[in-house]
């Protein structure tokens, strides 16, 4: 049996709460981008806030992401 896994958009508490960098496929779900575009996006660095390849893998920083989103820690 093949379930799909949608994956809502974090909760503004969900995104304060987050750790200083995050992966990839967390931010994008942040801002409501699936992983594919997220992932084509990074690779074309067309990706809203900055992204950083650390060997293999991408990572966000959780203070660019924010910014994007147009939250800030003080908005608790």
């Amino acid at each position: 049996m093949n379930a799909v896994v949608e994956f809502a958009p974090l909760t503004i508490r969900e995104a304060l709460a987050l750790p200083t960098v995050v992966d990839l496929v967390t931010a994008a779900r942040a801002l409501g981008l699936g992983r594919t575009t997220a992932y084509a996006l990074a690779r074309d660095g067309a990706f809203p806030c900055r992204v950083m390849r650390v060997g293999a893998v991408y990572r966000v920083p959780t203070a660019d992401l924010l910014a994007v989103l147009g939250l800030h820690p003080a908005c608790t």
